[in-house]
């Protein structure tokens, strides 16, 4: 619906599911759901394991006053920092599995997901995996941010404290 031409697809989201299914059978649902997962699990696990770490660099390393000298407001610059440092390093873990799940999605192929991406692999190269991310790391790093920024400031706001720190 998103991407043909208006009224050539479906006009509903109830008739596209319906058009879908009977075009490809309940597979067409999980086509890439392979890939999404080599994308998504390594880009949750370093959501987290990077944002702590990075936290507990900037309170060690740079900022190493015990962590409630700090004001709510430098607390939640760290939080800043190191959720867009955590993004940009999820947005290059994740990038190409991305990368092959949007070629996969886009494609009309009924070839099992490792075949496919094989397939686009060899049309596309190490490189073409890489291409984009540039613009990824800004989208990444600012939603991965925003999201801990508006994590910890609800700590704030009912009186706990931000992540990290003595």
């Amino acid at each position: 619906m998103q991407t043909a031409e208006p009224g050539t697809f479906t006009r509903s989201a109830v008739q596209g599911f319906n058009t879908m299914k009977a075009e490809g059978g309940s597979a067409v649902f999980y086509k890439g759901l392979t890939p999404l997962w080599c994308r998504q699990v390594p880009y949750t696990v370093v959501k987290f394991v990077a944002f702590e770490k990075i936290v507990s660099m900037f309170y060690s390393k740079v900022f190493t006053k015990p962590k409630d000298q700090y004001t709510k407001m430098q607390q939640l610059m760290v939080t800043f920092m190191s959720g867009y440092i955590a993004g940009v390093f999820c947005a290059i873990v994740s990038h190409p599995a991305d990368t092959m799940v949007s070629i996969i999605n886009k494609r009309a192929s009924d070839a099992p997901a490792g075949q496919q991406v094989r397939e686009i692999y060899g049309e596309i190269g190490f490189s073409g995996l890489w291409k984009g991310l540039g613009t990824r790391i800004f989208m990444i790093g600012t939603l991965t941010c925003l999201q801990w920024v508006i994590y910890d400031s609800f700590k704030v706001y009912c009186g706990l404290a931000t992540t990290g720190g003595k």
